[in-house]
């Protein structure tokens, strides 16, 4: 699977731009600030039909325009072109497209196209809160099981319900328990489900994250992930029966799946607190090469994978063994940004691994490489 073409209409800063890419790597060069991780953003919308760093719609529309328009062609087993379309008119509903049908629920397009992104932002799983990395785990096991989003959708739900039943029991001081359980119930058999399969994930998950890690830092430290949940303990059932007074105190639901955390660990102490910047850096990569080989397993076939400005604390023999780990057969299309031309240059020179260059500047891409 890759993605053959891309156009894009009032996205961020460009007004139009329309790239055909290389079905291994493709590199944007550019100044921060000209638009190459916008490119990739966009890429993002058409897999996950949303934005990789902005919850609103809105947000990505170009100043004083109407709409933005994202298409992209891709090719998925030798055969014909999937045309995806993502449009979004300001203060409508987003439309979401394949082959021209339009989807009811954006959810059903989840995993139709997977994709790995790595950023800087990645750093946020280690240093932010526990909902970073369920949302994380969310991500990437929703590509390949749709029953888990399902349960995970109506999860949630019921959730809301049940915290928003807590909370007008407090403000009119009354409580029914029959009312209550209506919401315990719906929320205990996607629970369970969720629990199980997320359980099976990191049990995949962790010797595939140990090899990458190796890979980037020479086999120096140990690393370790593990995943703790409410539920090891006991059944939801149980869990919200034994901590009823204090869901009343708090006003909301203390417990279950919509709590559990992976805790990163680098020679058995805490990556967040005792992990240096690189540690952290090459943790994080790590994972994210991890996800790819594993939601490839599961697939059957290589998601797209996305490195936005990775190389910034990478030496220059990182950096050349980096791109000729993505460029062999192990991995798909990839896309690259990058600050220096001169670098991705050099490392492509000789070689003869399938590439295309972009330039970037203000809001305009095409291809070929300017040395600056």
């Amino acid at each position: 699977m890759y993605l053959r073409k891309l156009t894009i209409y009032n996205f961020k800063n460009y007004a139009e731009a329309s790239l055909e890419f290389s079905e291994k790597i493709n590199c944007f060069t550019g100044r921060n600030g000209s638009g190459k991780t916008n490119l990739l953003d966009a890429i993002h919308y058409l897999s996950f039909t949303k934005s990789y760093f902005n919850l609103s719609d809105m947000q990505n529309i170009r100043h004083d325009e109407d709409f933005f328009a994202i298409h992209g062609q891709f090719v998925r087993n030798g055969n014909g072109n999937d045309e995806v379309s993502c449009i979004q008119k300001r203060n409508q509903r987003k439309q979401f497209k394949i082959n021209t049908k339009e989807y009811d629920r954006m959810a059903d397009h989840i995993g139709e196209f997977p994709l790995v992104m790595v950023s800087p932002y990645d750093r946020d799983m280690i240093n932010e809160g526990s909902e970073t990395r369920r949302k994380y785990m969310d991500m990437v096991i929703s590509q390949f099981d749709r029953m888990y989003l399902n349960d995970l959708i109506t999860y949630n739900k019921a959730l809301a319900q049940r915290n928003a039943l807590l909370k007008d029991f407090a403000e009119r001081r009354y409580f029914d328990n029959t009312s209550l359980e209506i919401w315990n119930e719906q929320m205990a058999g996607p629970a369970a489900r969720i629990f199980a399969r997320r359980n099976v994930f990191i049990e995949g998950f962790i010797p595939v994250f140990r090899k990458y890690f190796e890979f980037i830092s020479n086999g120096r430290e140990v690393v370790d992930i593990a995943y703790h949940s409410d539920l090891r303990e006991m059944s939801l059932h149980e869990l919200l029966k034994a901590n009823l007074q204090r869901d009343l105190a708090s006003r909301y639901t203390t417990s279950g799946v919509h709590r559990d955390d992976l805790e990163f660990t680098i020679g058995g102490y805490p990556v967040k607190k005792f992990g240096s910047q690189g540690q952290q850096k090459s943790f994080v990569l790590a994972i994210r090469l991890a996800q790819f080989d594993y939601t490839q397993g599961v697939k059957g076939y290589k998601p797209i994978l996305l490195l936005d400005d990775i190389f910034d604390k990478l030496d220059n023999e990182r950096v050349s063994q980096l791109i000729h780990l993505v460029g062999d057969n192990s991995f798909g299309q990839v896309f690259i940004t990058d600050t220096q031309p001169e670098r991705i240059n050099k490392i492509f020179e000789g070689g003869n691994i399938d590439h295309k260059l972009f330039s970037v500047k203000e809001g305009t891409a095409h291809e070929g490489m300017e040395i600056v």
